[in-house]
């Protein structure tokens, strides 16, 4: 089984060959990694916006790599909920049958510092280091 991430993050292609391997017991996905835009802002500031990054994602790596199992398309977002800037994921699982299924993590408060700082423009993951 061929399965193409849409990231070249480790965490992203551990994480998806974890859920693979819970999905499919016994099978050993091979898992490719791309670079495919994601057709949002480097850094998502909405739910909505963070889960259409995924889907796009998802069918930009079918675009490139044709001939795979499935595509992953994993978006990172950022929104604000009574002053408090929180982050999330959304994941989109695009298979050969043209299916698109999609899922959200959990919301978390970000510190004050990391607000400062994506709100002064840098992505989430440069202002978590």
């Amino acid at each position: 089984m061929k399965v193409v991430v849409a990231s070249n993050n480790p965490v992203k292609l551990a994480a998806t060959r974890s859920a693979f391997g819970l999905v499919f017991p016994g099978l050993e996905p091979e898992v490719a990694a791309i670079d495919v835009d994601s057709g949002v802002s480097a850094q998502p500031c909405s739910d909505e916006e963070t889960r259409h990054g995924a889907i796009n994602r998802a069918h930009n790596a079918a675009e490139t790599v044709p001939d795979a199992d499935f595509w992953i398309g994993l978006e990172g977002g950022v929104d604000q909920f009574n002053g408090q800037l929180m982050t999330f994921a959304w994941t989109a699982v695009l298979d050969r049958h043209g299916r698109t299924g999609t899922a959200r993590t959990v919301t978390l408060p970000l510190p004050p510092e990391v607000k400062r700082l994506v709100e002064g423009g840098l992505e989430l993951g440069e202002a978590n280091d």
